[in-house]
């Protein structure tokens, strides 16, 4: 697959209604998940994204069948339970990926999993994963770049699942989904309270889990012998629906989002709010339109329910042309700043100091070749480019098609001018 770039006419104000696809962060461990089951599995707005590619074709090498079926559905069935080997080759494109680990290992007995990869900011360990794994009486290795874990019968256990940066999202899905199947009660401490994770837990309870308290810091599992096939929809994309909501305000347009879930969007409607941004919503739909020049905002990024660091990026973009100045603080993922050169070279006025940036309004945003170091730092630069003067190239665009379904597409629905076009002068993008 050749390079490509987007193409951006900037300084047209968004306008229309958009719909919010599934969420890719829910999407993928539920798919991992249909590893545990003892019949096939069908799931609803599962997006179509590079990411899901890669997590499908890992899913066949370990002896799964995965369709997408007329009406857009995933269709699932264990076919060969021999399989247990996640190749490095797939592995390494997506650190999702790594939550098949839990499942191979509660189903299966044997995992050899690559060490994941993803984006470039920063590290993300895994060590919470095996730290839960091991505390359910996994035996773990890691040889040679790949984590191979044993177990004639996992037993449930009181398991810690704190870290340095908080509690892990894809950590405690790996433990839930492992200890399903363990004999006993598994409680998990400091689990992650992110919406995925109470997605997740609901669909293994609708295979025949039992489990209470996800959405808190405290979930119960009461370790079941089988777990069966089910029907599932994945809950609305948080992030994609925030996304679009701020590409309609940087350009000062009137935009509409459907099929969300507010509820998971408390943080950021707050900042809306702070920022004076024309806003609305309702119990699926989210809306902005023009109310003047946006205000100064505080932003630290904390674990859900506090604000997404999957959201920094976009929020710095738009506040570039806000009065005053904003302070962003990424606490999660210091690192994940790669965005602020890229607007820099735009026009934007930041001053960064470790993980904490003080973003300058400025009164317009010039078109510039631009590069994305990662999805969402991509999703930032596209919002730039369509607020600002001239014309804006975003380069590495296989970034962004790894977590928006259809970006252009829902774009130009919205009136922007953006194009998909071949990038001669970039390296091939990775396979998927």
């Amino acid at each position: 697959m050749a390079a490509e770039k987007f193409i951006i006419q900037g300084g047209r104000p968004l306008k229309g209604e958009v719909r919010a696809s599934g969420s890719k962060n829910s999407a993928l461990p539920i798919i991992a998940a249909t590893i545990l089951a003892d019949g096939p599995c069908s799931l609803g707005d599962v997006p179509r994204l590079a990411d899901v590619d890669v997590l499908a074709k890992i899913m066949q090498t370990l002896g799964v069948s995965i369709e997408r079926e007329a009406t857009g559905r995933i269709s699932t069935r264990v076919v060969n339970p021999d399989q247990s080997f996640a190749p490095y080759e797939l592995v390494s494109m997506m650190r999702a990926s790594f939550c098949v680990l839990g499942p191979l290992l509660a189903r299966r007995g044997y995992a050899k999993v690559s060490l994941p990869g993803g984006c470039a900011f920063g590290s993300r360990p895994v060590d919470l994963h095996l730290k839960g794994l091991r505390a359910l009486g996994a035996e773990i290795e890691i040889e040679h770049g790949y984590v191979i874990a044993r177990a004639k019968k996992l037993r449930g256990a009181n398991i810690y699942l704190g870290g340095p940066a908080g509690s892990s999202v894809l950590g405690t899905g790996n433990v839930m989904m492992a200890a399903s199947l363990a004999e006993g009660q598994t409680v998990i401490e400091h689990a992650a309270c992110e919406p995925e994770v109470v997605d997740l837990a609901n669909f293994l309870n609708a295979m025949g889990a039992s489990i209470e308290g996800a959405g808190s810091h405290r979930i119960h599992i009461k370790g079941v012998r089988t777990l069966e096939g089910c029907s599932h929809d994945v809950i609305p994309d948080r992030i994609e629906a925030a996304t679009l909501l701020m590409a309609g305000a940087i350009t000062g347009g009137e935009v509409v989002v459907n099929n969300i879930a507010p509820i998971h969007l408390e943080a950021v409607f707050d900042k809306f709010r702070e920022a004076r941004m024309g806003f609305t919503r309702n119990c699926k739909v989210a809306g902005v339109s023009p109310n003047g020049r946006l205000k100064e905002v505080e932003i630290a990024t904390l674990p859900y329910p506090g604000f997404p660091t999957d959201l920094q990026a976009q929020m710095m973009a738009m506040m570039c042309l806000a009065n005053g100045a904003s302070v962003f603080t990424d606490g999660i993922y210091p690192d994940r700043l790669n965005h602020v050169a890229e607007l820099q070279r735009m026009g934007a006025r930041i001053l960064r100091v470790n993980e904490t940036c003080v973003v300058i309004g400025v009164e317009k945003l010039q078109g510039a070749p631009v590069m994305a170091s990662d999805l969402r730092a991509g999703a930032a630069l596209v919002m730039a480019g369509l607020a600002a003067e001239g014309e804006t190239e975003v380069r590495r665009i296989y970034h962004i098609d790894r977590g928006y379904e259809n970006f252009e597409a829902k774009l130009v629905s919205l009136g922007a001018d953006i194009r998909r076009a071949p990038d001669e002068s970039a390296e091939k993008p990775p396979a998927v």
